[in-house]
């Protein structure tokens, strides 16, 4: 069984800190012959199930636990069966969104998902949240990196539970050492390459943000 991956942008808000914005998600589907796994169900629980095409959805792996990428969570779980994978670090966030319903399975660095002809390594890739991780398949030549990473500089880490040193730690560790042509897949905007990002390295740090 062969896997492809699909886009689906959904628009909703992001809430921390005392502050709402409005933002525009990535929801990215990998497919397989008759499954899926959602990577980060984010606002519309409707547009995703139209997404799936009648394949049963497997799982939904959580990048982190914004609300932005994880307020539609529960609700694909009821409509699906599918179970939700978080890491344990962002406990403390998902209570924040849902404090009445708890992920079903924790994720774990180096442990493989396999489901929808993929293997989904996990990397635990803190620094924009404290158990934010990115999703690689070597097969796929892809990595799924939620707001570790984006065209253009690491993510956001002026808000609570995230910190600019650890980010760029994980970033220059577990994701500028995969292989340059690995597409990196991310959770807001357009995709890149771990070869288009890896030289600006210096220059993220030096601009501190």
């Amino acid at each position: 069984m062969s896997a492809r991956i699909d886009r689906l942008v959904t628009s909703g808000t992001f809430s921390l800190d005392g502050g709402t914005w409005e933002v525009d998600n990535n929801v990215w589907i990998v497919v397989g012959d008759d499954e899926a796994v959602v990577i980060d169900a984010a606002h519309d629980a409707d547009a995703i199930v139209a997404a799936l095409g009648g394949r049963r959805l497997r799982a939904i792996l959580c990048t982190h636990a914004h609300n932005d990428h994880i307020d539609a969570a529960p609700a694909l779980a009821e409509r699906t069966g599918a179970t939700i994978w978080l890491h344990p670090d962002d406990l403390p966030l998902w209570k924040t969104t849902h404090p009445d319903r708890l992920p079903d399975h924790w994720l774990a660095d180096g442990q493989v998902v396999e489901a929808a002809g993929a293997d989904l390594t996990v990397l635990h890739t803190p620094g924009h949240a404290p158990g934010a991780v990115c999703l690689y398949d070597p097969g796929l030549g892809t990595v799924f990196t939620g707001d570790t990473l984006f065209q253009g500089g690491p993510g956001a880490t002026g808000r609570s539970y995230s910190h600019f040193p650890t980010i760029i730690e994980s970033i220059r560790d577990r994701l500028l050492t995969l292989p340059p042509e690995t597409v990196v897949r991310t959770g807001h905007g357009e995709s890149t390459t771990i070869g288009a990002e890896a030289p600006h390295l210096d220059e993220w740090i030096a601009r501190g943000h």
